[in-house]
């Protein structure tokens, strides 16, 4: 699962497909914690995915010296590719004895681990399945808080919860990637508050017109090339 980024005139990750398919590809991998018995509602995992790649992102582990950074650079001088599995009972606690970070939202648990190579999975998290993570909401989601970032998904589309999940995140680190450092400061300082929710279809056309950061897909899995999918409206960019 893959973008094509497309952040403002200024921004240091100004879109460059040829030198982002030339360099080495890694991918983000995310766990979701899927037990038959209790699974997590899907906008809450949505969410989760979302805050769980801006916790790696701003890790001390992930940045300047630490174990995680230069994997961390790597990734991010190629495609943001992120992969979201799912795993149950022993495959879940195998997951969590690997380095990466749990973040848990209000029934979902997702744990992301720093970037692999495309070929170079822990075998622990190459066995899991990456099919298999629909999810439902049992109660229609809350309308989002004018004031609080919201990743509005394409109303158009028909994605897998895991699918969903990781243009979530991609949407959730072109924000970060366009905020200025003031407004990171406090993003994170706020434990990166945020919603997911699916746009008006009214409403679609002027989102993806309005020069927020948006997501296009690259087509690799379940829709097509260069599909719009998500929209991240955090109220500093606007």
């Amino acid at each position: 699962m893959s973008d094509d980024r497309t952040p403002s005139a200024d921004s240091p990750f100004r879109p460059d497909p040829g030198a982002r398919d030339a360099a080495p590809q890694f991918v983000l991998p995310l766990v979701v914690r899927i037990e038959r018995a209790a699974p997590p509602a899907r906008t809450d995992a949505l969410e989760t995915a979302a805050r769980a790649v801006l916790v790696m992102l701003t890790d001390e582990r992930s940045v300047g010296e630490g174990e995680w950074a230069r994997a961390v650079r790597d990734w991010q001088d190629a495609r943001i590719r992120k992969v979201v599995r799912r795993a149950r009972g022993a495959e879940w606690r195998r997951a969590e004895a690997l380095p990466g970070i749990t973040v848990t939202g209000k029934s979902a648990e997702v744990r992301v681990f720093p970037p692999v190579p495309l070929d170079g999975w822990p075998k622990d998290l190459a066995r899991l399945q990456v099919s298999g993570t629909d999810l439902d909401d049992p109660d229609p989601a809350s309308p989002a808080d004018p004031a609080a970032p919201v990743l509005w998904l394409n109303p158009g589309l028909d994605m897998s919860a895991g699918k969903a999940m990781a243009q979530a995140g991609h949407a959730a680190q072109l924000a970060w990637w366009e905020l200025t450092d003031e407004a990171r400061a406090a993003w994170h300082a706020t434990g990166f508050p945020l919603a997911v929710r699916t746009a008006a279809p009214a409403r679609w056309p002027a989102l993806t017109a309005g020069g927020l950061p948006t997501v296009r897909d690259a087509g690799f899995t379940e829709i097509a090339p260069g599909s719009c999918t998500v929209v991240a409206d955090h109220p500093a960019l606007r």
